[in-house]
């Protein structure tokens, strides 16, 4: 009986842990989008200016700054090009967050940027959506726990115990026809 619960109580687990998931992704992918404006409104005038001087190319901006030989012009060519990179970023970001469901969630699984992450998880708010793709990934992340988790329990009872997965295997056994 206590197994019983037991793994129902697995299963609630992963129920729960499995409707986190939509939520963190949609998460990750608004605060990529807040980002991703906020630096493309930063680069604004940056942009202006090499739309202006250098066809629009922000990075021959960065390297006339560079070039110059005012040591004010030059610290402001570092500011710029961590601006672009950023903005880089975030855009590459945003487009991956604009794929299919299964390719955000391997993004934001291994492939996310790891302060971007961060900054997510430190502000997001555990919630039970009862959207269809939150119930989906409920079912199957509590699926999937409880699968692995007894899998795990057997082999361990299989390795600890031989002798007893033995017996039972003998005493499974349906004894032929009487003749």
């Amino acid at each position: 009986m206590l197994r019983s619960y037991l793994r129902l109580t697995l299963f609630a687990l992963g129920l729960l842990v499995g409707i986190q998931v939509p939520g963190f992704i949609q998460a990750y992918a608004n605060n990529v989008e807040a980002r991703r404006l906020e630096a493309q409104q930063g680069l604004t005038g940056f942009q202006e200016t090499a739309g202006r001087f250098f066809n629009g190319d922000l990075n021959a901006l960065v390297a006339h700054y560079r070039a110059s030989e005012d040591p004010v012009i030059q610290s402001d060519a570092r500011s710029v090009s961590a601006l672009v990179e950023r903005a880089r970023l975030l855009d590459r970001e945003w487009r991956i967050m604009q794929g299919p469901w299964y390719a955000q969630a391997w993004h934001v699984l291994v492939g996310a940027d790891k302060s971007l992450k961060a900054q997510v998880w430190s502000s997001y708010k555990f919630q039970v959506l009862l959207a269809p793709e939150a119930i989906a990934w409920g079912l199957c992340s509590a699926l999937l726990l409880a699968w692995v988790i007894e899998s795990i329990f057997v082999l361990l009872q299989q390795a600890l115990f031989p002798q007893r997965y033995r017996k039972r295997r003998r005493i499974a056994k349906p004894l032929p026809p009487p003749q």
